[in-house]
Parts: structure tokens; C-alpha cells; sequence
């Protein structure tokens, strides 16, 4: 227990708990040579502090939770690896909890991040979740959310997105440089924000700057559903020339159908995607993508923690720019 070590340690010097504890926080008014004493024999004996005692007294945990469907995903992996350099840096631990895109899920794990007190929450919501009021009751113990990636279409709250409309609208018109022919877009779960914004984004390029080129749009909720989409489509007489991905679980969906009909992408179909940049260079050709980096967004959600965290009380979004990687598949 940190209360004996504290003991031990002023047994062994002679000195008073109140000042081993005082010399261990660096008080101005403990002499340095007794700071020093002090500081030599806590490392000696592998004193560490009681972070209960501590989070009770100050009402900061230092811990931090980020909540994301998935863990395996290049994209929320990357962004936990942002938020966790950063906290490190500023003293913080954090805990992942997944959600599985589970409203219910979500719920508890709302509950493991008030019994634990943590400081903040990163939160990247499901599908079906349509109240966001138990995230924003944790505001009760005075412990900011940042949504990020797919956020609640409620306005009054924190959230940290990637470009979605300026990614799509780059997408879709490079589509139209490219004097494509017949264009298939590929979206994710139509009952998200990020995907009325890509998909709306999208199609409003075409409609202003191509209208004669075919464009069909389909939503995909998954890799599986990008496969069977794309494969069905792939094999029409009157199959599309391009195919567009809304994200990176769509590609791989979409790609694994071209491979398995033998089809090569820049030559016999054209491919573009918006991706956080991993999954499209493990293909040859590279996939020509728009860069929706989650590293970037978790250090861009992590300033807004921080400023939160110094007292900043007006809601904000904040956007993540983009821009486009050119490869060889369209």
C-alpha cells in the first residue's frame, strides 16, 4: 500500500510522512537535498502512488476512453495510436472499449466510463444509436466527448470529422477528368451522417458537371455486401468502367471481387477510393484514394480534449482536410 511506502520511507530518513509526501510532489518549500534523499530511496523502493487516493482528491482519473466499433481496423487503429502518443505525453492512460456498432454495447460501456471516472471520451457512435444523451450526461461529471468519425447529426455537441464533403467531391470529379463512362459508388450504412454527406457530395458533382455520365449508387453496410455488390454489377453486359469506395471496408470488399473474376484494375476497371491510406498499398496497381487519415483526426480530436479539458465550454466542429494519392488503378 502507498501509505505504508510513504511510512517507510520517513521511518528511514527520519522525516515526517507530510514532508516525504510534499519532497515527492516537488514542494518549492522542501529543502533540495532532502527532495533528493527522498526521490533516491522511493526509486529504491519501487514507490508508486495510489492513483485511487489521487483520482478521489483531485476528480481526475487521468485516463482517458476512446470508444470505436472495432479495434481491427486500420483506421480506428490508427487514430488510437494518435490519441494514446498524445496522452502519453501529457500524463494520461487510456482504456478502449468496442462497441460492435451495438446500441446496447454502447450503453455499457457509457457505464464502465462513469464508474471509472475517466477524464474524457472519445466516442465514435453505431448506426442505430439516435440519442446521443447518454454520452452527453457524462458533461454531468464534467467529462468532455469528442465524437469523432461518425458523428451524431445533433448539433450541440463536440465532434472531429474528416472532409467528407470536399474528399467525395475530389473524388467525383477526378472521376469526370478521367472521362470515365459508367460509374458505380459504392456507400456505407445510409443511416449515418458520414454517408449522406459522401454519398450527397458525390452525386452532386455529377449532377452539376457530368449529367450524361450513368452513375448508379448502392449502399454496402460491409465488406461482404462491397463484394456481392460489385460482382453482380461486374458481370452485367452493361458493367461499370469505375467503381468508387466510400471507405476502406468497401474496397476490400470491391477488390476482392475484381481479383476473383480476373479482372485488372486500371485496365479492365477503374477504382478510387476514400481511405485512410494502408489497404490501398497492398494492391497492384496502388488504388488511386482521397487520404481520410485516422492518425491525423486523433490528433486533431485530441486538441480539442485539451482544450476542453482547459475550461472550453462552446461546441464545436472541427474538420480534418484531405487530399488526394494518385495511383494507378483508374
Amino acid at each position: 500500500m502507498t501509505t505504508t511506502t510513504l511510512k517507510k520511507i520517513s521511518q528511514v530518513l527520519g522525516l515526517s510522512i507530510s514532508t516525504v509526501s510534499r519532497a515527492l510532489k516537488n514542494h518549492p518549500d522542501i529543502a533540495e537535498k532532502t527532495k533528493l534523499k527522498v526521490a533516491e530511496l522511493a526509486k529504491t523502493l519501487d514507490y508508486e502512488p495510489n492513483a485511487n487516493a489521487i483520482h478521489l482528491r483531485t476528480q481526475n482519473s487521468k485516463i482517458f476512453a476512446i470508444m470505436v466499433p472495432t479495434i481491427s481496423n486500420f483506421f480506428y487503429d490508427s487514430f488510437i495510436a494518435a490519441i494514446e502518443e498524445e496522452s502519453r505525453f501529457q500524463g494520461y492512460s487510456i482504456i478502449i472499449l468496442q462497441s460492435g456498432e451495438d446500441s446496447a454495447i454502447e450503453l455499457s460501456n457509457l457505464r464502465l466510463c462513469r464508474q471509472n471516472r475517466i477524464s474524457g471520451l472519445f466516442a465514435c457512435i453505431s448506426p442505430n444509436t439516435d440519442d446521443i444523451q447518454p454520452f452527453l450526461k457524462l458533461s454531468e461529471f464534467n467529462t468532455p466527448v469528442i465524437f469523432f468519425d461518425k458523428v451524431p447529426a445533433f448539433e450541440s455537441c463536440n465532434k472531429v470529422c474528416l472532409a467528407d464533403i470536399p474528399g467525395a467531391t475530389m473524388a467525383a470529379e477526378f472521376i469526370i477528368d478521367k472521362n470515365k463512362k459508367n460509374v458505380l459508388a459504392l456507400f456505407g450504412n445510409k443511416n449515418m451522417s458520414i454517408t449522406i454527406k459522401r454519398k450527397d457530395a458525390f452525386e452532386s458533382v455529377f449532377k452539376t458537371k457530368a449529367p450524361a455520365i450513368p452513375l448508379q449508387t448502392r449502399f454496402t453496410h460491409n465488406s461482404e455486401e462491397a463484394f456481392a455488390v460489385t460482382k453482380e454489377q461486374l458481370q452485367l453486359k452493361k458493367k461499370p468502367d469505375t467503381i468508387f469506395c466510400m471507405s476502406d471496408e468497401i474496397l476490400t470488399g470491391t477488390m476482392k471481387a475484381i481479383q476473383e473474376l480476373n479482372l485488372k484494375t486500371g485496365k479492365d476497371i477503374g477504382v478510387i477510393a476514400m481511405s485512410n491510406g494502408y489497404i490501398p498499398k497492398l494492391y497492384s496497381p496502388e488504388i488511386t484514394y482521397v487520404e481520410t487519415s485516422g492518425f491525423k483526426l486523433g490528433k486533431l480530436a485530441f486538441s480539442r480534449m485539451m482544450a476542453c479539458m482547459a475550461g472550453s465550454t462552446f461546441m464545436q466542429e472541427l474538420i480534418q482536410d484531405c487530399n488526394l494519392v494518385p495511383g494507378k488503378s483508374i
